[in-house]
């Protein structure tokens, strides 16, 4: 059975997303170590799963881009979470439209070959939050200070850490296993 990890940038002072929802601030702490780790992450998953937000700004992008990321957000299949989307464009997307938990354990049960990558829009993953289906959060820690905005977890959740790595640009991943 696949795993599902989910992977957030965070802000030192916990937030995922400012009030204004830019995404100029995950570039505090940017280095070399820490793109190899993330490229890594993304390129080991089996699928990328993504909210229907996400997946609208990333077609546009993604299918002409080029360099290290490029390869396995276009190659590694991609199911998208939408209860409005009529259509996926972008190469290998399916779309997931049922019921969240019966489509994510589904996934789970099919085992692609690697790990299920979730990634956020807040929306999406505080959904994937509260399946209880998540079973590894890797958490990047930016150096940076939002002050207000969005946060990933709004209940209280049991995790266990499981690895720390401190990159060179000052952005910290926390990765942890979910308890339960």
């Amino acid at each position: 059975m696949a795993s599902l990890v989910l992977k957030m940038s965070v802000s030192l002072d916990g937030f995922v997303a400012p009030p204004d929802g830019s995404a100029d601030w995950v570039a505090a702490g940017r280095s070399d170590d820490g793109r190899d780790w993330t490229v890594e992450t993304l390129s080991n998953a089996g699928a990328h799963l993504v909210g229907a937000t996400t997946y609208a700004a990333w077609a546009g992008f993604w299918p002409s881009a080029v360099g290290p990321f490029a390869k396995p957000m276009n190659e590694i299949p991609k199911v998208v979470f939408s209860h409005s989307l009529a259509s996926a464009d972008w190469g290998e997307t399916t779309i997931a439209a049922g019921d969240l938990t019966d489509a994510v354990t589904r996934l789970k049960k099919e085992d692609s070959g690697g790990y299920l990558l979730a990634h956020g829009g807040v929306r999406f993953a505080r959904s994937l939050v509260e399946t209880g289906l998540i079973d590894e959060y890797r958490l990047v820690v930016h150096p940076v200070v939002l002050g207000a905005g969005e946060r990933l977890f709004t209940a209280p959740l049991t995790i266990e850490p499981i690895d720390t790595i401190a990159f060179s640009g000052g952005a910290v991943a926390h990765v942890f296993a979910a308890r339960s």
